[in-house]
Protein backbone atom coordinates (compact mmCIF):
# COMPACT_ATOMS: atom_id res chain seq x y z
CA UNK A 1 0.00 0.00 0.00
CA UNK A 2 1.53 3.55 -1.14
CA UNK A 3 2.78 5.25 2.25
CA UNK A 4 0.46 8.68 2.42
CA UNK A 5 3.05 11.86 2.31
CA UNK A 6 2.42 14.05 5.72
CA UNK A 7 2.36 17.75 5.86
CA UNK A 8 2.92 20.57 8.44
CA UNK A 9 0.74 23.40 8.08
CA UNK A 10 1.66 26.19 10.01
CA UNK A 11 -1.00 29.06 10.14
CA UNK A 12 -2.16 31.09 13.26
CA UNK A 13 -5.64 31.44 11.55
CA UNK A 14 -7.20 28.17 13.17
CA UNK A 15 -10.09 28.51 10.49
CA UNK A 16 -7.74 28.54 7.93
CA UNK A 17 -5.82 25.79 8.97
CA UNK A 18 -9.03 23.49 9.67
CA UNK A 19 -9.99 24.28 5.69
CA UNK A 20 -6.49 23.45 4.80
CA UNK A 21 -6.57 20.41 6.72
CA UNK A 22 -10.29 19.34 5.31
CA UNK A 23 -8.41 19.85 1.58
CA UNK A 24 -5.11 18.33 1.72
CA UNK A 25 -6.35 15.54 3.80
CA UNK A 26 -9.24 14.90 1.27
CA UNK A 27 -6.21 14.88 -1.08
CA UNK A 28 -4.49 11.71 0.64
CA UNK A 29 -2.01 13.57 2.65
CA UNK A 30 -1.66 12.90 6.21
CA UNK A 31 -2.23 16.68 8.21
CA UNK A 32 -0.11 18.00 10.97
CA UNK A 33 -0.69 21.48 12.54
CA UNK A 34 1.67 23.94 14.02
CA UNK A 35 0.05 27.46 15.13
CA UNK A 36 3.13 29.70 14.75
CA UNK A 37 6.74 29.64 13.86
CA UNK A 38 8.08 28.29 16.83
CA UNK A 39 5.84 25.26 16.95
CA UNK A 40 6.41 24.32 13.05
CA UNK A 41 10.58 23.93 14.04
CA UNK A 42 9.72 22.03 17.30
CA UNK A 43 7.51 19.94 15.58
CA UNK A 44 10.29 19.41 12.57
CA UNK A 45 12.94 18.90 15.19
CA UNK A 46 10.24 15.87 16.86
CA UNK A 47 9.29 14.28 13.57
CA UNK A 48 9.85 14.12 9.58
CA UNK A 49 7.46 15.77 7.12
CA UNK A 50 7.73 15.44 3.61
CA UNK A 51 6.88 19.14 3.31
CA UNK A 52 5.51 21.93 5.14
CA UNK A 53 3.23 24.67 3.94
CA UNK A 54 3.64 27.84 6.32
CA UNK A 55 2.21 31.37 6.32
CA UNK A 56 4.73 34.39 6.28
CA UNK A 57 3.01 36.47 9.04
CA UNK A 58 2.44 35.05 11.82
CA UNK A 59 2.42 36.91 15.37
CA UNK A 60 4.86 35.25 17.15
CA UNK A 61 7.74 33.78 15.14
CA UNK A 62 7.12 34.50 11.46
CA UNK A 63 7.29 32.08 8.64
CA UNK A 64 10.58 33.51 7.48
CA UNK A 65 12.17 33.03 10.59
CA UNK A 66 10.81 29.61 10.85
CA UNK A 67 12.27 29.11 7.08
CA UNK A 68 15.76 29.53 7.94
CA UNK A 69 15.41 27.61 11.41
CA UNK A 70 14.09 24.71 9.71
CA UNK A 71 16.34 24.48 6.78
CA UNK A 72 19.35 25.28 9.10
CA UNK A 73 18.01 21.96 10.50
CA UNK A 74 16.73 20.30 7.43
CA UNK A 75 17.56 21.84 4.49
CA UNK A 76 16.16 18.68 2.11
CA UNK A 77 12.46 19.43 3.46
CA UNK A 78 10.26 21.75 0.94
CA UNK A 79 8.93 24.39 2.18
CA UNK A 80 5.82 26.33 0.18
CA UNK A 81 4.73 29.93 2.25
CA UNK A 82 1.64 31.45 1.87
CA UNK A 83 1.39 35.02 2.22
CA UNK A 84 -2.19 37.09 1.84
CA UNK A 85 0.37 40.16 1.59
CA UNK A 86 2.36 39.36 -1.86
CA UNK A 87 5.88 41.15 -2.65
CA UNK A 88 8.06 40.72 -4.48
CA UNK A 89 10.84 41.60 -2.20
CA UNK A 90 9.39 38.97 0.62
CA UNK A 91 9.16 36.53 -2.36
CA UNK A 92 12.71 36.89 -3.44
CA UNK A 93 13.86 36.56 0.34
CA UNK A 94 12.02 33.56 0.53
CA UNK A 95 13.40 31.90 -2.27
CA UNK A 96 16.91 33.01 -1.06
CA UNK A 97 16.17 31.35 2.42
CA UNK A 98 15.45 28.09 0.69
CA UNK A 99 11.60 28.38 0.18
CA UNK A 100 10.71 26.08 -2.51
CA UNK A 101 7.76 28.22 -3.47
CA UNK A 102 5.36 30.64 -2.21
CA UNK A 103 1.37 31.11 -2.48
CA UNK A 104 -0.98 33.99 -2.81
CA UNK A 105 -4.14 34.15 -0.38
CA UNK A 106 -7.06 33.30 -0.94
CA UNK A 107 -5.07 30.10 -2.31
CA UNK A 108 -5.70 28.93 -5.89
CA UNK A 109 -6.76 25.41 -4.84
CA UNK A 110 -5.55 23.84 -8.44
CA UNK A 111 -2.39 25.94 -7.98
CA UNK A 112 -2.16 25.02 -4.62
CA UNK A 113 -2.38 21.11 -5.84
CA UNK A 114 0.05 21.02 -8.13
CA UNK A 115 2.64 22.96 -6.28
CA UNK A 116 2.65 20.53 -3.73
CA UNK A 117 3.16 17.56 -6.28
CA UNK A 118 5.95 19.33 -7.99
CA UNK A 119 7.38 20.14 -4.42
CA UNK A 120 7.15 16.54 -3.63
CA UNK A 121 8.75 15.56 -7.39
CA UNK A 122 11.89 17.87 -6.34
CA UNK A 123 12.13 16.26 -3.19
CA UNK A 124 12.69 12.96 -4.65
CA UNK A 125 14.82 14.01 -7.36
CA UNK A 126 17.06 16.20 -5.27
CA UNK A 127 17.62 12.60 -3.35
CA UNK A 128 18.26 10.75 -6.79
CA UNK A 129 20.52 13.34 -7.62
CA UNK A 130 22.61 13.08 -4.22
CA UNK A 131 23.11 9.28 -4.72
CA UNK A 132 23.84 9.98 -8.30
CA UNK A 133 26.72 12.30 -7.26
CA UNK A 134 27.89 10.12 -4.37
CA UNK A 135 28.34 7.24 -7.42
CA UNK A 136 29.87 9.59 -9.78
CA UNK A 137 32.53 10.74 -6.66
CA UNK A 138 32.64 14.35 -9.05
CA UNK A 139 31.65 17.88 -8.41
CA UNK A 140 29.36 19.03 -11.05
CA UNK A 141 29.77 23.15 -12.11
CA UNK A 142 26.44 24.43 -12.87
CA UNK A 143 28.07 27.59 -13.85
CA UNK A 144 25.21 30.48 -14.25
CA UNK A 145 22.73 27.56 -15.34
CA UNK A 146 19.26 28.82 -13.18
CA UNK A 147 16.60 26.70 -12.71
CA UNK A 148 14.63 24.63 -10.06
CA UNK A 149 11.92 22.97 -12.14
CA UNK A 150 12.00 18.92 -11.75
CA UNK A 151 12.51 19.03 -16.18
CA UNK A 152 15.70 21.49 -15.31
CA UNK A 153 17.05 19.32 -12.77
CA UNK A 154 17.07 16.51 -14.51
CA UNK A 155 18.55 18.14 -17.57
CA UNK A 156 21.43 19.01 -15.49
CA UNK A 157 21.46 15.39 -13.76
CA UNK A 158 21.46 14.23 -17.09
CA UNK A 159 24.48 16.50 -18.15
CA UNK A 160 26.50 15.80 -15.50
CA UNK A 161 26.41 12.06 -16.17
CA UNK A 162 27.61 12.17 -20.25
CA UNK A 163 29.88 14.82 -19.60
CA UNK A 164 33.41 12.90 -18.35
CA UNK A 165 32.11 10.62 -21.16
CA UNK A 166 33.96 11.31 -25.13
CA UNK A 167 30.59 10.50 -26.35
CA UNK A 168 28.80 12.78 -28.48
CA UNK A 169 26.00 15.07 -27.76
CA UNK A 170 23.40 16.12 -29.45
CA UNK A 171 20.98 19.28 -27.86
CA UNK A 172 17.58 19.72 -29.35
CA UNK A 173 14.92 22.27 -28.44
CA UNK A 174 13.48 25.44 -29.45
CA UNK A 175 15.36 28.48 -30.07
CA UNK A 176 16.76 30.43 -26.91
CA UNK A 177 16.17 27.62 -24.55
CA UNK A 178 19.66 27.96 -23.88
CA UNK A 179 21.36 25.02 -25.88
CA UNK A 180 24.32 26.73 -26.07
CA UNK A 181 24.58 27.18 -22.39
CA UNK A 182 24.26 23.42 -22.05
CA UNK A 183 26.82 22.59 -24.47
CA UNK A 184 29.29 24.75 -22.55
CA UNK A 185 28.23 23.12 -19.17
CA UNK A 186 28.93 19.85 -20.69
CA UNK A 187 32.67 20.64 -22.11
CA UNK A 188 33.54 22.61 -18.76
CA UNK A 189 32.76 19.75 -16.48
CA UNK A 190 34.29 17.16 -19.06
CA UNK A 191 38.20 15.98 -18.97
CA UNK A 192 38.38 18.64 -22.04
CA UNK A 193 37.70 21.54 -19.98
CA UNK A 194 40.85 23.12 -19.95
CA UNK A 195 40.64 22.75 -23.63
CA UNK A 196 39.20 25.25 -25.92
CA UNK A 197 35.60 25.08 -26.67
CA UNK A 198 34.85 26.89 -30.25
CA UNK A 199 31.39 27.93 -30.94
CA UNK A 200 30.28 27.50 -34.72
CA UNK A 201 26.44 28.70 -36.24
CA UNK A 202 26.15 26.66 -39.25
CA UNK A 203 23.41 28.78 -40.17
CA UNK A 204 25.29 31.92 -40.10
CA UNK A 205 27.62 31.40 -42.69
CA UNK A 206 27.09 31.26 -46.40
CA UNK A 207 26.71 27.71 -47.47
CA UNK A 208 29.99 28.20 -50.28
CA UNK A 209 32.41 29.70 -47.07
CA UNK A 210 30.92 26.67 -44.80
CA UNK A 211 33.55 24.07 -45.52
CA UNK A 212 36.67 26.90 -45.13
CA UNK A 213 35.01 28.04 -42.20
CA UNK A 214 35.03 24.59 -40.91
CA UNK A 215 38.40 22.41 -42.22
CA UNK A 216 39.98 25.47 -42.88
CA UNK A 217 41.94 26.72 -46.50
CA UNK A 218 45.26 26.94 -48.18
CA UNK A 219 46.72 30.64 -49.75
CA UNK A 220 44.97 30.54 -52.97
CA UNK A 221 42.32 27.80 -52.31
CA UNK A 222 39.84 30.37 -53.90
CA UNK A 223 39.62 34.15 -54.83
CA UNK A 224 40.32 36.02 -51.66
CA UNK A 225 42.37 33.23 -50.20
CA UNK A 226 45.63 35.55 -49.41
CA UNK A 227 46.95 33.15 -46.72
CA UNK A 228 46.67 29.43 -44.95
CA UNK A 229 43.68 29.35 -42.48
CA UNK A 230 42.87 26.65 -39.69
CA UNK A 231 39.29 25.84 -39.43
CA UNK A 232 37.12 25.24 -36.82
CA UNK A 233 37.88 21.45 -35.97
CA UNK A 234 41.58 22.47 -36.10
CA UNK A 235 40.67 25.45 -33.53
CA UNK A 236 39.08 22.99 -31.49
CA UNK A 237 42.06 20.68 -31.39
CA UNK A 238 41.75 18.73 -27.44
CA UNK A 239 38.80 20.38 -27.04
CA UNK A 240 35.22 20.86 -28.15
CA UNK A 241 33.60 21.78 -31.03
CA UNK A 242 29.98 23.26 -30.58
CA UNK A 243 28.12 22.84 -33.81
CA UNK A 244 24.40 25.01 -33.48
CA UNK A 245 22.06 24.82 -36.04
CA UNK A 246 23.32 21.51 -37.64
CA UNK A 247 20.31 20.82 -39.60
CA UNK A 248 20.99 23.98 -41.87
CA UNK A 249 24.17 22.17 -43.79
CA UNK A 250 23.69 21.06 -47.38
CA UNK A 251 23.38 17.55 -47.30
CA UNK A 252 27.10 17.87 -49.30
CA UNK A 253 28.28 19.72 -46.47
CA UNK A 254 27.02 16.68 -44.15
CA UNK A 255 28.86 14.03 -46.21
CA UNK A 256 31.80 15.85 -45.46
CA UNK A 257 31.40 16.26 -41.55
CA UNK A 258 30.37 12.58 -41.00
CA UNK A 259 33.30 11.87 -42.68
CA UNK A 260 35.16 13.38 -40.05
CA UNK A 261 33.23 12.24 -37.58
CA UNK A 262 34.28 8.64 -38.53
CA UNK A 263 38.18 9.10 -39.20
CA UNK A 264 38.71 11.94 -37.45
CA UNK A 265 40.73 13.04 -40.48
CA UNK A 266 40.74 15.78 -42.61
CA UNK A 267 42.11 18.17 -45.59
CA UNK A 268 42.12 21.90 -45.79
CA UNK A 269 40.29 23.30 -48.76
CA UNK A 270 42.58 23.16 -51.41
CA UNK A 271 45.75 21.65 -49.47
CA UNK A 272 46.71 17.51 -49.76
CA UNK A 273 48.17 17.33 -46.22
CA UNK A 274 46.01 14.84 -43.89
CA UNK A 275 45.47 16.56 -40.83
CA UNK A 276 44.48 14.32 -37.53
CA UNK A 277 42.25 15.91 -34.77
CA UNK A 278 40.63 14.99 -31.06
CA UNK A 279 37.81 17.05 -30.83
CA UNK A 280 34.59 16.12 -29.25
CA UNK A 281 31.96 17.19 -31.21
CA UNK A 282 28.53 18.17 -29.50
CA UNK A 283 25.66 19.59 -31.84
CA UNK A 284 22.53 21.48 -31.69
CA UNK A 285 19.32 22.07 -33.64
CA UNK A 286 15.61 23.63 -32.92
CA UNK A 287 14.29 21.19 -35.79
CA UNK A 288 13.25 17.65 -35.44
CA UNK A 289 15.88 15.72 -37.09
CA UNK A 290 13.78 12.28 -37.46
CA UNK A 291 11.29 14.30 -39.63
CA UNK A 292 14.39 16.18 -41.67
CA UNK A 293 15.87 12.73 -42.25
CA UNK A 294 12.40 11.44 -43.50
CA UNK A 295 11.73 14.54 -45.52
CA UNK A 296 15.43 13.79 -46.96
CA UNK A 297 16.98 16.77 -45.68
CA UNK A 298 19.41 15.05 -43.12
CA UNK A 299 21.24 12.25 -43.50
CA UNK A 300 20.50 9.01 -41.46
CA UNK A 301 23.76 7.93 -41.01
CA UNK A 302 25.10 11.60 -39.65
CA UNK A 303 21.65 11.50 -37.44
CA UNK A 304 22.48 7.97 -35.50
CA UNK A 305 26.58 9.00 -35.71
CA UNK A 306 25.02 12.69 -34.25
CA UNK A 307 22.42 10.71 -31.79
CA UNK A 308 25.01 9.28 -29.07
CA UNK A 309 23.39 10.81 -26.55
CA UNK A 310 20.06 13.40 -27.00
CA UNK A 311 19.62 16.23 -24.18
CA UNK A 312 16.58 18.02 -24.41
CA UNK A 313 16.28 21.43 -23.21
CA UNK A 314 12.48 22.78 -22.26
CA UNK A 315 11.05 25.51 -23.37
CA UNK A 316 10.27 28.15 -20.63
CA UNK A 317 6.30 27.81 -21.02
CA UNK A 318 6.98 24.05 -19.58
CA UNK A 319 8.85 25.28 -16.77
CA UNK A 320 7.40 28.43 -15.69
CA UNK A 321 8.58 27.93 -11.73
CA UNK A 322 11.61 29.32 -13.06
CA UNK A 323 10.49 32.27 -14.75
CA UNK A 324 11.28 34.75 -11.45
CA UNK A 325 14.83 33.25 -10.62
CA UNK A 326 15.71 33.86 -14.22
CA UNK A 327 13.94 37.31 -14.35
CA UNK A 328 15.59 38.43 -11.12
CA UNK A 329 18.90 37.10 -11.85
CA UNK A 330 18.56 39.14 -15.56
CA UNK A 331 17.28 42.39 -13.41
CA UNK A 332 20.48 41.82 -11.51
CA UNK A 333 22.84 41.66 -14.43
CA UNK A 334 20.93 44.42 -16.51
CA UNK A 335 20.75 46.77 -13.42
CA UNK A 336 24.48 46.66 -13.06
CA UNK A 337 25.43 47.08 -16.50
CA UNK A 338 23.32 49.76 -16.91
CA UNK A 339 24.38 51.50 -13.40
CA UNK A 340 20.61 51.95 -12.07
CA UNK A 341 19.43 50.85 -8.49
CA UNK A 342 16.70 48.53 -9.16
CA UNK A 343 15.51 45.94 -6.28
CA UNK A 344 12.83 43.73 -7.79
CA UNK A 345 9.60 43.64 -9.69
CA UNK A 346 6.28 44.70 -8.74
CA UNK A 347 3.52 41.95 -8.74
CA UNK A 348 1.79 43.48 -11.52
CA UNK A 349 5.03 43.06 -13.60
CA UNK A 350 5.62 39.49 -12.37
CA UNK A 351 2.07 38.42 -13.04
CA UNK A 352 2.60 38.99 -16.30
CA UNK A 353 5.94 37.20 -16.96
CA UNK A 354 4.40 34.61 -15.16
CA UNK A 355 1.52 34.43 -17.62
CA UNK A 356 3.31 35.36 -20.88
CA UNK A 357 3.77 32.17 -22.91
CA UNK A 358 7.73 32.98 -23.99
CA UNK A 359 7.35 32.13 -27.77
CA UNK A 360 11.21 33.61 -27.44
CA UNK A 361 11.97 31.10 -24.54
CA UNK A 362 14.75 32.52 -21.80
CA UNK A 363 16.21 35.12 -24.85
CA UNK A 364 12.85 37.13 -24.81
CA UNK A 365 12.65 36.86 -21.71
CA UNK A 366 16.09 38.41 -21.30
CA UNK A 367 15.33 40.89 -24.11
CA UNK A 368 12.27 42.19 -21.70
CA UNK A 369 13.81 42.28 -18.84
CA UNK A 370 16.57 44.17 -20.64
CA UNK A 371 14.36 46.91 -22.18
CA UNK A 372 12.70 47.06 -18.77
CA UNK A 373 15.64 48.30 -16.99
CA UNK A 374 16.46 50.64 -19.41
CA UNK A 375 12.82 52.08 -19.13
CA UNK A 376 12.52 52.36 -15.59
CA UNK A 377 12.48 55.20 -13.43
CA UNK A 378 11.40 53.68 -9.73
CA UNK A 379 13.35 51.47 -7.41
CA UNK A 380 10.81 48.31 -8.87
CA UNK A 381 9.99 47.44 -12.56
CA UNK A 382 6.23 47.33 -12.73
CA UNK A 383 4.20 46.40 -15.86
CA UNK A 384 4.18 49.78 -17.84
CA UNK A 385 7.96 49.15 -18.11
CA UNK A 386 6.99 45.82 -19.88
CA UNK A 387 4.62 47.02 -22.78
CA UNK A 388 7.25 46.06 -24.76
CA UNK A 389 6.74 42.60 -24.99
CA UNK A 390 4.85 41.05 -27.68
CA UNK A 391 1.53 40.05 -27.40
CA UNK A 392 0.99 36.62 -25.95
CA UNK A 393 0.71 34.10 -28.66
CA UNK A 394 1.78 30.67 -29.64
CA UNK A 395 4.53 30.31 -32.07
CA UNK A 396 4.38 31.74 -35.51
CA UNK A 397 1.88 30.08 -37.60
CA UNK A 398 3.52 29.01 -41.33
CA UNK A 399 1.35 30.16 -44.60
CA UNK A 400 -0.21 27.15 -46.18
CA UNK A 401 1.48 26.05 -49.60
CA UNK A 402 1.10 28.30 -52.03
CA UNK A 403 0.83 31.36 -50.23
CA UNK A 404 3.26 34.54 -51.78
CA UNK A 405 5.50 35.98 -49.14
CA UNK A 406 3.98 39.03 -48.37
CA UNK A 407 0.82 36.65 -47.46
CA UNK A 408 2.98 34.01 -45.40
CA UNK A 409 4.25 37.37 -43.22
CA UNK A 410 0.64 38.68 -42.57
CA UNK A 411 -0.89 35.45 -41.80
CA UNK A 412 2.43 34.36 -39.37
CA UNK A 413 1.57 37.33 -37.09
CA UNK A 414 -2.26 37.65 -37.46
CA UNK A 415 -1.94 41.08 -39.35
CA UNK A 416 -5.15 42.23 -40.88
CA UNK A 417 -6.33 40.93 -44.37
CA UNK A 418 -4.76 43.02 -47.17
CA UNK A 419 -6.06 44.13 -50.62
CA UNK A 420 -4.96 46.08 -53.34
CA UNK A 421 -1.75 47.08 -51.63
CA UNK A 422 -3.14 47.97 -48.35
CA UNK A 423 -3.96 46.85 -45.11
CA UNK A 424 -7.65 47.24 -43.70
CA UNK A 425 -7.84 48.42 -40.54
CA UNK A 426 -10.71 50.42 -38.36
CA UNK A 427 -10.02 54.11 -38.71
CA UNK A 428 -8.60 53.86 -42.17
CA UNK A 429 -5.61 51.91 -44.80
CA UNK A 430 -1.74 51.28 -44.03
CA UNK A 431 0.46 50.40 -46.62
CA UNK A 432 1.41 46.65 -47.37
CA UNK A 433 5.09 47.33 -46.78
CA UNK A 434 4.28 48.96 -42.93
CA UNK A 435 2.55 45.71 -41.94
CA UNK A 436 5.39 43.93 -43.50
CA UNK A 437 7.68 45.74 -41.53
CA UNK A 438 6.40 45.72 -38.56
CA UNK A 439 5.52 42.01 -38.80
CA UNK A 440 9.01 41.39 -39.30
CA UNK A 441 10.76 43.34 -36.37
CA UNK A 442 7.74 41.84 -34.30
CA UNK A 443 9.00 38.08 -35.07
CA UNK A 444 12.63 38.94 -34.84
CA UNK A 445 12.16 40.32 -31.85
CA UNK A 446 10.13 37.44 -30.68
CA UNK A 447 12.58 35.07 -31.68
CA UNK A 448 15.20 36.91 -29.80
CA UNK A 449 17.03 38.21 -32.84
CA UNK A 450 17.44 34.65 -34.24
CA UNK A 451 16.82 35.11 -38.24
CA UNK A 452 16.27 31.10 -38.76
CA UNK A 453 14.14 30.82 -36.26
CA UNK A 454 11.75 34.24 -37.38
CA UNK A 455 12.17 33.43 -41.26
CA UNK A 456 10.44 29.91 -39.92
CA UNK A 457 7.69 31.33 -38.40
CA UNK A 458 7.18 33.72 -40.48
CA UNK A 459 6.81 31.02 -43.36
CA UNK A 460 9.67 32.32 -46.01
CA UNK A 461 13.33 31.55 -46.56
CA UNK A 462 16.20 32.95 -44.55
CA UNK A 463 17.50 34.30 -48.12
CA UNK A 464 14.31 36.12 -48.27
CA UNK A 465 13.60 37.24 -44.78
CA UNK A 466 17.59 39.02 -45.82
CA UNK A 467 16.27 40.73 -48.61
CA UNK A 468 13.49 42.26 -46.98
CA UNK A 469 15.55 43.04 -43.85
CA UNK A 470 17.67 45.17 -46.33
CA UNK A 471 15.10 46.62 -47.97
CA UNK A 472 13.46 48.38 -44.60
CA UNK A 473 17.18 48.86 -43.76
CA UNK A 474 16.91 46.83 -40.76
CA UNK A 475 20.62 45.59 -41.47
Amino acid sequence: MKEKKSILVTDDDAAHRTMLRTLLTGWGYTIVEADDGRSAVEAVRRQPFDLILMDIRMIKVSGLEALAEIKAFNPAIPVVLMTAYASVETAVEALKRGAYDYLTKPLDFDELRLTLERAMDHRRLKEENLLLRESLGTHFDRQNMIGRSAAMTRLIDTASQVAPSEATILITGESGTGKGMIAGLIHTNSPRGNGPLIRFNCAAIAETLLESELFGHEKGAFTGADRRKEGMFRQADGGSLFLDEVSEMSLGMQVKLLNVLQDREFTRVGGEEVLHIDVRLIAATNRDLIREVEAGRFREDLFYRLNVVTLNVPPLRERPEDVPLLAQAFLQRFAEKNRKTIKGFTPQAMDRLLRHPWPGNVRELMNAVERGVVLARGEYLDETELSLLPAERGPGRIAPAGAGQGEALTQAAGAPAVTGGTASIPGGNISLESVERETIMKTLDAAGGNKSEAARRLGITRRTLHQKLRKYGMM
